[in-house]
């Protein structure tokens, strides 16, 4: 049973990843880019672009690496009330705090997370992982998209913004 649910989530967030084009018009030069670029390039992180560079994270997070990176969209960052996130933006240690908290250190791919209960994030905090036959969670993002893989490591897209 629960090698069957691995499967149906591997299998649902494979469909979700192809849906979603790989964020790139061919997913070859994404592996090119660190993702830094490759989240430039998507067109819908804007919001955590602009965060990245508040934060001071872009040398980073465009270094050697690896990385896992559980990216919110920009609608995952319109879900925070717009004073708030300005707030957020405004407070350089609870920016770097939140967004270290959606990297992972090493290159953990979709076949990975989908094995693991929780993983230590780059901020020192654990996320937990659920797995079900709806997807994938990390804490109380969904997953909608997986292993858009970089020079320095992957991106997994969620749809919320998580906080430690």
């Amino acid at each position: 049973m629960l090698n069957l649910r691995i499967t149906t989530a591997i299998a649902s967030a494979t469909l979700l990843f192809l849906s979603t084009a790989a964020l790139a018009d061919d997913h070859g030069k994404a592996e090119s880019k660190n993702i830094v670029e490759t989240a430039v390039d998507a067109g819908n992180f804007t919001t955590l672009v602009t965060a990245v560079k508040e934060a001071g994270l872009v040398e980073t997070l465009s270094g050697k690496g690896p990385f896992t990176v559980f990216a919110p969209t920009d609608d995952a960052f319109a879900k925070i009330p717009a004073d708030d996130l300005q707030a957020i933006l405004a407070d350089k240690e609870l920016l770097t705090s939140i967004l270290t908290y959606h990297v992972v250190a090493g290159k953990v791919m979709s076949t990975d997370v989908v094995n693991l209960n929780s993983a230590t994030t780059v901020q020192g905090s654990d996320v937990d992982i659920t797995v079900t036959d709806a997807g994938v969670q990390v804490d109380d993002a969904n997953v909608i998209a997986v292993d858009i893989e970089t020079s320095n490591g992957v991106i997994h897209v969620i749809d919320t913004v998580i906080t430690p």
